[in-house]
């Protein structure tokens, strides 16, 4: 049966106890971090939706009083308890909490405590479920339960300049991801958009390298607390220019994310030029031509994205190469290395 309830609610179950937590059914022990925290509590004072808890009510017959046990969100409802008894403040970046920045729950004003106390939270209660019941109920629930994407995990661990720069690019640029299929809208959900876009970044920072997710991890990492300032410019202005002189590209094949962060690079590379990266001496040199001629660009980029479309045998030899690299694990720096050569040359005033 699902309802909701405030925060209100939860708070004075909690406090007299009629609101206890059945460890037996917690998934992990593990205490959230409080940054993990904060942003839920960010989320219930902006009046955005959180996943739903699952309460068992069970009735005691000798006191002739019913309780409610939490099975699942645990972890949730004490983190809202806590800010409510002032335990800890939200984070300190402006650009991530805004006006609740480094506030506990006392610092806030009289308006916002109330929504704070009468944001309702979706509850799923099982009356008087036996355990076998439950337990049922949540090995089904999980079968079909996403984890966190390594995206969503980071975008909980991370809150200085490197994530901060992202998220708000990534979130400018929602006009382009809607417009060209670089991402399944279900992929965006998971946020796939920001972790392209942290690859981008990492493009201007450190040029074409080995990719996966430990190399994104390493960027958040590195460049937490640093990172130059005219990065996110250099982003935006690559953007600008794929979107403004070569959009029939992007109704290719090469739009695939993929491949587009290799078009990124290219592109990056012939505008601002990029650090060599993982590329060794296989790196081009900055080549003052390059996109001198957008309708020669155009052309050989159609070239290339028809390769991904034909088999072997209906594409030239001079293709192959780049057409077996883009068939394969494209995140390895074998298939970067000859994806972006090819692609940077074809951004040159001659045929590929």
């Amino acid at each position: 049966m699902l309802e909701q309830f405030t925060v209100a609610d939860i708070l004075t179950w909690l406090n007299d106890k009629t609101l206890v937590v059945n460890r037996e059914f917690q998934r992990s022990s593990k205490v959230w971090p409080t940054a993990a925290k904060a942003y839920l509590i960010d989320t219930i004072l902006r009046g955005l939706p959180m996943p739903r808890i699952y309460l068992r009510i069970k009735t005691n017959t000798v006191s002739q009083r019913s309780y409610r046990e939490v099975v699942d969100g645990q972890q949730r409802l004490l983190a809202i308890q806590s800010f409510a008894k002032d335990e800890f403040r939200l984070g300190s970046n402006r650009e991530v909490y805004e006006e609740f920045s480094r506030k506990r729950y006392s610092d806030l004003d009289e308006e916002t405590k109330t929504k704070f106390l009468e944001y309702m939270i979706p509850a799923e209660q099982l009356l008087s479920a036996p355990d076998r019941v439950v337990f049922d109920v949540f090995q089904r629930l999980n079968t079909y339960n996403y984890n966190l994407s390594p995206q969503e995990l980071r975008h909980g661990k991370y809150h200085g300049l490197f994530r901060t720069a992202v998220v708000s690019t990534s979130r400018y640029w929602g006009f382009f991801w809607d417009r060209y299929p670089v991402l399944a809208n279900r992929a965006r959900v998971r946020m796939a958009d920001d972790e392209l876009m942290a690859q981008m970044f990492g493009i201007i920072l450190e040029g074409v390298t080995d990719g996966g997710q430990p190399k994104i991890e390493r960027l958040y990492r590195s460049y937490d607390a640093e990172m130059p300032p005219q990065v996110a410019n250099q982003v935006d202005r690559t953007m600008e220019y794929i979107d403004d002189h070569l959009a029939p590209i992007m109704e290719t094949g090469l739009a695939g994310s993929p491949h587009f962060l290799m078009l990124f690079a290219a592109v990056a590379h012939a505008r601002f030029g990029i650090p060599p990266g993982d590329m060794g001496e296989d790196m081009p040199l900055q080549d003052p031509r390059a996109l001198e001629d957008v309708q020669m660009a155009l052309l050989n980029l159609g070239s290339l994205a028809d390769c991904l479309e034909k088999e072997t045998t209906e594409v030239p030899e001079r293709f192959h190469e780049f057409q077996y690299a883009s068939a394969g694990t494209t995140q390895r720096i074998r298939s970067r290395r000859v994806r972006f050569q090819m692609l940077y040359k074809a951004l040159l005033p001659e045929l590929v």
